[in-house]
């Protein structure tokens, strides 16, 4: 180093005398310390919440913070606890007298790697701040929101035996919206999913995987049938080794998926829903991390298939109405079965299908009969599993945009997962056009048929161009926010997403309205999911056609549906403590080094 380097602090005399001085050089507040015959300096601010050390004790060569009670090595600032990260120590130099210190050492991390590494200690000690400033720091340092997200989903799907859970399937959610997000709210999204994964994998043994086979030849079919009648026994160790068996030898994406989707799909709506949601949302998850993490990521839902409740051992899909019965008859057999599906899909090859008037009524009548004949009906006429998918997802929208309040508060979670499943058939169904997801797209219609009574009365949709005020969109959209100011505004939440829709606000900016709302509160699990499924079924019916016609108003109620619905939802859950808010603004201020404390 050279003396140019060093800034004249404090005679050595006075730092002697006090045992520690404060000085501003070059804009950075350093406190120095004589400890033990050596002189110290050390950023003032704890790394921790950034209370000044200058305030702290020295004692055998630990600084103390007295806030929190961080601790630090004195002389290379290391710190004893993982929770507060490392000071920032700056060479010092004695001479005439005086103490210099050079304000600028180079660092040795630069900022990526450095918050790298603090997001791998806030995910093994579940620490809430360290994940906050690690996020933020690593998108700030310009980071790709994917290289966290994978070092995040290497971690849940390791440290945590029972596999895929609600942690890992919060954070695909959240990097499913985060292009529609605003840049901050970018920030919170990926707060959201880390934290959420650390606290699901936090106390958990870890999970120890089981190899492939060493073989390339077993037939893709042969795989299939040994890795479903595995997780039929509930088979655990040897369905992983015939999945990671598929992936090892190079079966394509949709094989893959065919395989785990035909068995979360041989017994009804496996554990409401969740299982096939939580596969779903594993394969969108490699989409943004890349498929090179496939065997690890889609291995953790082993456990989830294999330990999965059955609804066709529920008295409620048995009686008064046997449902189990009425899809068996049009499988071919039993739930497990795909005959019957296969000999309508083949009258139907060919055929080009649109939904028929009055098959959303059909779809959310209270006549289950009438609900599987019009789906065989449309499987037989050449219905994909994607557009059938697309219709019953908007019925269970409508159940959730129609869900009467005078209801308990708990069933809002029965008609979410109902939307959430059949969203995830919808997407599964993009992704391979495996016969199995037929079975999806019916339990997910007897399940809108079970919530019928949850709509009773229905709260009204309102109809497009009926809410036309000509206010200001912008407005609106401030309405909509103070609207999960407060308890219980769900009906009002809702009248002004269609208010917002009919007076021609830009969809894009109700989105990121929605996202900030969201983002800002401690939303649980469900409403996460909610309005991540509204997003994806909002654009995929905005995609669907573009309205050539401002009196389609089928077209334009089909794209409202979802945000109305979402938007209802985030209301009956709103407002919150919004103590994760309080984290990630703590986070955010520190980075940018402003003050915490009151000094």
């Amino acid at each position: 180093m050279t003396t140019d380097e060093f800034r004249p602090a404090v005679p050595l005399d006075d730092l002697e005398a006090t045992g520690r001085e404060l000085v501003t050089i070059d804009g950075a507040a350093i406190v120095l310390f004589h400890h033990e015959d050596e002189v110290r300096a050390v950023d003032n601010r704890c790394p921790h919440m950034g209370f000044p050390l200058a305030e702290g004790s020295v004692e055998d060569g630990i600084l103390t913070c007295h806030w929190h009670h961080a601790r630090f090595e004195l002389s290379c600032g290391d710190t004893f606890d993982p929770w507060a990260d490392d000071v920032r120590t700056y060479p010092t130099a004695i001479r005439d007298g005086t103490v210099y210190v050079n304000p600028n050492p180079s660092r040795e991390l630069p900022p990526d790697e450095h918050w790298a590494d603090r997001l791998e200690t806030g995910l093994e000690e579940n620490l809430r701040l360290v994940v906050a400033k690690s996020t933020i720091g690593l998108l700030d340092a310009g980071v790709d929101y994917r290289d966290p997200m994978a070092t995040t989903l290497a971690f849940g799907t390791t440290y945590r035996e029972s596999g895929w859970g609600s942690g890992l399937t919060i954070l695909g959610c959240m990097a499913n919206v985060i292009d529609d997000l605003a840049p901050d709210d970018r920030k919170r999204a990926l707060y959201t999913g880390v934290r959420h994964v650390a606290d699901d994998c936090a106390d958990q043994p870890p999970h120890f995987e089981q190899p492939s086979f060493s073989t390339d030849e077993v037939a893709f079919d042969r795989l299939k049938s040994w890795f479903r009648d595995a997780v039929e026994v509930r088979d655990a160790d040897g369905a992983e080794r015939c999945l990671r068996t598929a992936i090892a030898t190079g079966r394509s994406e949709a094989e893959v998926a065919e395989l785990l989707f035909a068995a979360a799909t041989d017994h009804p709506y496996l554990s409401s829903g969740h299982v096939l949601d939580f596969a779903n949302t594993a394969f969108e998850s490699l989409e943004h991390v890349g498929w090179d993490h496939a065997e690890r990521t889609l291995a953790s839902l082993v456990d989830p298939l294999v330990t999965a409740d059955r609804s066709d051992e529920r008295s409620a899909w048995r009686q008064p109405v046997d449902l189990v019965t009425l899809l068996e008859d049009v499988y071919g057999g039993d739930v497990t079965a795909t005959g019957g599906l296969e000999r309508l899909a083949r009258e139907g090859d060919g055929a080009s299908w649109s939904p028929p008037a009055g098959l959303q009524e059909t779809l959310r009548s209270d006549d289950p009969d009438a609900i599987v004949d019009a789906l065989a009906t449309a499987v037989r006429e050449g219905a994909t599993t994607d557009a059938l998918a697309g219709e019953v997802a908007h019925a269970a929208a409508t159940r959730v945009a129609q869900f009467g309040t005078a209801n308990e508060f708990a069933d809002w979670n029965t008609v979410h997962h109902t939307f959430t499943y059949a969203n995830a058939v919808h997407q599964s169904a993009r992704r391979t056009d495996a016969i199995e997801l037929y079975r999806g797209v019916f339990d997910a219609a007897l399940n809108v048929y079970l919530d019928r009574f949850l709509n009773t009365p229905p709260a009204p949709i309102p109809e497009p161009g009926a809410n036309d005020t000509g206010r200001d969109a912008e407005a609106i959209l401030e309405d909509l926010l103070e609207t999960f100011d407060r308890e219980g505004a769900v009906n009002d939440a809702g009248r002004l997403v269609a208010e917002y829709v009919d007076c021609g606000g830009d969809p894009a900016r109700l989105k990121r309205t929605l996202g900030h709302g969201l983002l800002r509160e401690d939303a649980g699990f469900h409403t996460l999911q909610n309005l991540e499924a509204a997003f994806r079924q909002f654009d995929l019916a905005a995609s669907a056609a573009e309205p050539t016609d401002r009196t389609d108003r089928d077209l334009e109620r089909r794209q409202r549906v979802p945000l109305i619905a979402t938007a209802r939802y985030m209301a009956a859950h709103f407002p919150t403590r919004r103590q994760a808010e309080q984290t990630f603004t703590i986070a955010a201020r520190l980075n940018r080094g402003e003050s915490i404390h009151d000094e």
